[in-house]
């Protein structure tokens, strides 16, 4: 790292996974930072407002501000207004959580969520919602890899790191072969459905959404809910409602640029696809 900013930001991004706050000599460590570096930075955190030491001399951790500056700029966008409606009553018919990402550049990240789930069983997704979705292991993932070319596809995996932070399920892919294999198959059928794959015990099925003028992806629509109870036979029964879900959030993407101006003009998804 070589810019103050890209330190900085490096350390927020490292603390916003820690939300329970995380020593100077460890966050130096998982950064490759020297401690003294990380710890003048976080002390210029503190003075504009962004993070805060937990007790005296101990660990430091984000306030609230970075957070609420990100869910006042989401909601100025107008996505939520536009498609959280779409999104409760696909949560409401299938009884299971329901999540939409979009691009945002190179990146994909959950922006909308609704849980239809009301008792039993559930799977809850808080400390992911406003994440970046992890490529090779999540459902919505890999359904919008399969919208890539094979080359850009291992070429996005790889920037991001095969293995999720945390670690993965025991069904995520392994290797590229591996993860080739579940794209083209994702590709073929139009879905990308995976079990113990995100994380054990969760089962997903997502598809792409498309700008409904360019075709090109801009986003997925997930349907994801405990392995025990949603088979991958259930979730092939909700691909309709899905489909149709996508169709209608790629339709609302027509209301101004509120969904589409998320992926940058030059980036790989801002083309239209050719087959591999």
């Amino acid at each position: 790292m070589s810019s103050a900013l890209e330190k900085g930001l490096s350390v927020i991004s490292f603390l916003a996974e820690h939300p329970d706050g995380a020593a100077v000599t460890d966050i130096a460590k998982a950064l490759d930072l020297p401690p003294s570096g990380v710890h003048r930075l976080l002390k210029e955190l503190e003075t504009l407002g962004y993070a805060r030491q937990t007790r005296n001399h101990g660990d430091y951790c984000l306030t609230l501000k970075l957070a609420t500056s990100g869910l006042s700029f989401l909601a100025r966008t107008g996505i939520p207004d536009l498609s959280q409606p779409i999104l409760d009553r696909l949560a409401q018919s299938t009884r299971e959580l329901v999540r939409m990402a979009l691009s945002d550049g190179e990146k994909l990240v959950w922006v909308g969520v609704s849980q239809g789930a009301t008792s039993g069983l559930r799977y809850d997704p808080e400390a992911e919602h406003g994440q970046v979705i992890h490529l090779a292991s999540a459902a919505g993932g890999q359904a919008w890899l399969s919208g890539m070319t094979d080359d850009e596809a291992i070429a996005a995996a790889m920037r991001q790191g095969l293995e999720k932070t945390g670690g993965s399920g025991v069904s995520a892919p392994g290797s590229v072969a591996e993860l080739m294999k579940i794209i083209q198959t994702a590709r073929k059928d139009g879905y990308a459905l995976n079990a113990n794959s995100f994380m054990l015990g969760m089962a997903a099925i997502a598809v792409l959404i498309r700008h409904p003028e360019t075709g090109v992806p801009i986003g997925t629509v997930s349907i994801a809910g405990p392995a025990a109870r949603a088979t991958p036979e259930l979730l092939r029964d909700f691909l309709p409602e899905l489909q149709e879900t996508a169709a209608e959030l790629a339709e609302a993407s027509r209301a101004g640029r509120n969904f589409s101006r998320w992926y940058a003009p030059e980036s790989p998804m801002a083309q239209p696809q050719k087959k591999a």
